[in-house]
């Protein structure tokens, strides 16, 4: 029976390595992390993150061939193939702070694999990692590696979240890099072996490691990149009176283009796509391409211009401050569907506002209040480090409020700001909403979302990116 085991039980770790064990019942899978709590959630009927379809895998898998523990070496040691699936957050201090990637969890990952291998085992990066990463993991295996064979494989994921476990099943293609030698071929066939269980060989490609985990930090800059266009171009829509929405359509019809990641928003988040951007940049500024790291430095401006422009026209809106006002905050979450908050523009708004003084009432359906004040009181990038390692908060935002009802967070609200795309946003009772509030009653949509004409019609003065500008803004411009 082949074994696997997958170092770190996060967002990655945990749902691959459960939809691997469903669809490959003949391999035993574990799944293990450092943190008690965490694979204590794990084996647990509340799991330690919220992704549609991922409840009904883990309760069919665990306990046959499927199991989380916190006995690392164990199972390292007794796997055939081992997953690293461990943070690898942005340096914020030393040699490339604020870009580079820390690979401490990494090398130290890599270290106790090399100390408590019995036996050959092939090893594969599965968290985004900076290009050339595999080659000083194999520095360090082969140096401690006491006659034990390694083969290092680049396996990265392209998972989004609110979709994992769809994207799992149905992988529009699973990129496997490996060393171009005899032994390296047998190592990228072994780990085919597994996701051919499942996935069309076709859609399995293979690469060399360099190729593979380039096309990681590629695919997600392309992305963000997409966003921060159609960001850019909501900007000028508002400007001149045409609406984005009209514009992206119009855009994403031309099949070489296509409709996808064209929604005009108050910026891109998640754990990816800024870091992985920051990576590139770094890469290219150490190879000696400047121009090239400029040009994707700008997508990480737009975006934090976006955020800005937001924040701008919330305040100058409303009588150019929010000072002891009460603000409606709808969404926390980076986007709907997932509990995640990590770089959500929601952060940067937030803190945008209480910069300004503003009392904030805020509610997500999936984001807890701990968390929420958490991401308030953090320092950039320290999201990104294990929970144990985290600073604890030692003070809360007291001008925050966290419910657990978008009727009471919007009660005598002055305005409304909706961060996170909930479907439940959409069906939301306005009317009543608006007789609760304070005169005049403002909605700031940051998603796109709302009805703006029949919002209008109710009494809301609203303002929705890149949308043709409510009167009452026109004589306010917001200034980044």
């Amino acid at each position: 029976m082949v074994k696997i085991c997958c170092i770190g039980a996060g967002y990655v770790g945990g749902p691959t390595m459960a939809v691997i064990a469903l669809k490959c019942p003949s391999i035993e899978v574990a799944v293990v992390d450092i943190s008690i709590p965490r694979i204590n959630a794990w084996n647990s009927d509340q799991l330690p993150i919220y992704e549609p379809g991922l409840d009904g895998v883990v309760k069919q898998c665990r306990g046959k061939n499927l199991f989380f523990s916190t006995d690392v070496e164990k199972h390292v040691r007794e796997a055939d193939i081992v997953f690293v699936s461990v943070n690898t957050p942005t340096k914020t201090r030393g040699l490339g702070a604020g870009k580079a990637a820390d690979l401490t969890y990494w090398e130290s990952a890599a270290r106790m694999i090399a100390d408590v291998s019995k036996s050959d085992k092939i090893v594969v990066e599965k968290s985004t990692v900076p290009v050339k990463t595999a080659e000083a993991i194999e520095k360090i295996l082969t140096h401690n590696s006491k006659g034990i064979k390694f083969q290092i494989l680049s396996n990265p994921e392209f998972l989004a979240e609110g979709t994992a476990i769809q994207d799992l099943f149905n992988p529009d293609r699973v990129l496997i890099g490996g060393r171009e030698t005899p032994e390296g071929y047998k190592a990228v066939q072994a780990l085919k072996d597994v996701y051919a269980h499942w996935v069309p060989k076709e859609r399995i490609l293979t690469t060399n490691l360099w190729s593979a985990e380039l096309s990681k930090l590629a695919a997600n800059a392309f992305l963000a990149q997409r966003i921060s266009s159609v960001n850019a171009m909501s900007a000028l829509c508002e400007a001149t009176g045409a609406d984005v929405t009209q514009v992206s359509y119009a855009v994403g019809k031309d099949t070489r283009i296509g409709p996808k990641f064209l929604n005009a928003s108050v910026g891109f988040g998640g754990s990816c796509f800024q870091k992985d951007i920051l990576n590139l940049v770094y890469i290219c500024e150490c190879n000696g391409l400047p121009e090239v790291a400029e040009y994707w430095k700008q997508v990480i401006k737009i975006n934090d211009y976006q955020k800005n422009r937001f924040v701008n026209r919330v305040v100058s809106s409303m009588f150019n401050t929010v000072s002891n006002k009460k603000i409606a905050v709808l969404g926390f979450a980076f986007k709907k569907d997932t509990g995640d908050t990590r770089e959500t523009p929601a952060i940067d708004v937030c803190k945008g506002l209480l910069g300004d003084k503003a009392q904030l009432s805020i509610y997500d359906p999936q984001v807890t209040e701990d968390q929420i004040q958490r991401d308030l009181t953090m320092n950039k990038f320290d999201w990104d480090h294990p929970l144990h390692l985290q600073p604890m908060s030692p003070t809360t935002v007291k001008q925050v409020t966290c419910v657990w009802d978008a009727y009471k967070a919007t009660k005598d609200a002055h305005g409304i700001c909706i961060l996170t795309e909930w479907d439940e946003f959409k069906n939301l009772d306005f009317k009543r909403i608006y007789d609760n509030m304070q005169k005049p009653a403002f909605v700031f949509d940051g998603r796109n979302i709302v009805n703006v004409d029949q919002l209008r019609e109710i009494g809301f003065i609203v303002y929705s990116i890149g949308k043709p500008l409510d009167p009452w803004l026109k004589d306010m411009p917001a200034v980044a």
